[in-house]
């Protein structure tokens, strides 16, 4: 009897997400043992032919990792939809947009002039990427980028979301666990939408950190303040944020003096992330007065990236229908 089929892809993102499942070790023999891995671009030969050639639902399991930011994206995400069973926006970028979706705020024709014109890039012809090209051996195409990036939801039904930039490895190794489990007729799968490799609560509830009394009267980078290393340090002036963030990390980086950027996502009931956090960083200003309350604000130094800085294409504030094509 054939294993069941299982397949990964990397879309718009770092690669993170792929290195993720490499280090929970060992239980990755767990994978081979349970699955047939028939497409998993970074990992082993294979062609996109041999995906549309498989029938449609054929896939049981896809961990699809990254946004959509070009047309070969939109391609891959909409036949890996057809092909699998179940499919898993796997990491922030697919899940929210992450680091790339930052770029939103751009339009398409100044993020590729950063990219090739400015001090940092050695193109002294000033040589811009092509949708196709002639060679003696034929017209090579590469994909065409998009006005912005969307979500792999906004392209197609997605089953289950499964947060983190990239995701705990201990926490891959547990919905591993649960779909071996799920074949093996030991459980069941979560509702579909859920939420999956994570916790129902907020970063601050994992962490250990203590809170006293709320009386903020600026906010500062980290890396200018001497923290106190056992007490929370949003009540410290340093813009963590925890409070909105979706739990599962065991809270790593304040427990390592660093605070939460949010990587995990919004918390359950979290209908705008940077709203959320707008909040809770106004609860701890100490002062009524609104000149001095903006003044405090003004030490957030990047506003956008502290409340939108992995989820900027999936929150209240990601780009219209309309946007997704005209290049406005």
């Amino acid at each position: 009897m054939s294993k069941p089929k299982f397949a990964m892809y990397w879309a718009a993102s770092c690669g993170g997400c792929e290195i993720a499942v490499l280090n929970i070790h060992e239980k990755i023999l767990d994978v081979d043992a349970n699955f047939e891995v028939v497409f998993w671009p970074v990992a082993m030969d294979a062609k996109y032919k041999d995906v549309e050639a498989m029938e449609d639902g054929s896939i049981l399991l896809t961990l699809f990792n990254g946004g959509i930011r070009n047309d070969e994206n939109e391609h891959i995400a909409k036949l890996l939809r057809k092909k699998s069973q179940i499919l898993v926006a796997f990491g922030s970028c697919a899940c929210e947009g992450c680091i790339p979706g930052l770029a939103n705020f751009s339009p398409i024709q100044q993020v590729v002039d950063t990219a090739f014109s400015t001090v940092s890039t050695d193109n002294p012809e000033n040589v811009r990427p092509q949708p196709s090209y002639d060679m003696p051996e034929g017209t090579i195409h590469i994909p065409t980028l998009y006005p912005v990036l969307r979500t792999l939801d906004q392209v197609v039904d997605v089953d289950y979301y499964m947060p983190g930039c990239p995701p705990e490895s201990h926490q891959i190794a547990a919905v591993i666990d649960l779909v071996i489990q799920v074949l093996q007729g030991k459980a069941q799968l979560p509702p579909k939408g859920s939420v999956i490799g994570a916790g129902g609560s907020t970063v601050c509830d994992e962490c250990k950190r203590k809170r006293n009394e709320k009386t903020i009267k600026e906010f500062g980078r980290i890396q200018l303040m001497h923290a106190d290393p056992e007490l929370c340090l949003l009540e410290q002036g340093i813009p963590c944020n925890g409070p909105a963030t979706r739990s599962g990390c065991n809270a790593r980086c304040p427990s390592a003096g660093a605070q939460c950027i949010g990587c995990y996502g919004p918390a359950e009931g979290v209908v705008d992330y940077g709203a959320r956090l707008v909040s809770a960083f106004a609860s701890v200003i100490d002062s009524n007065d609104p000149a001095e309350i903006d003044r405090i604000l003004d030490g957030l130094v990047d506003p956008a990236g502290q409340f939108y800085r992995f989820n900027l294409a999936g929150s209240l504030l990601r780009a219209a229908k309309p946007a997704w094509k005209s290049g406005d």
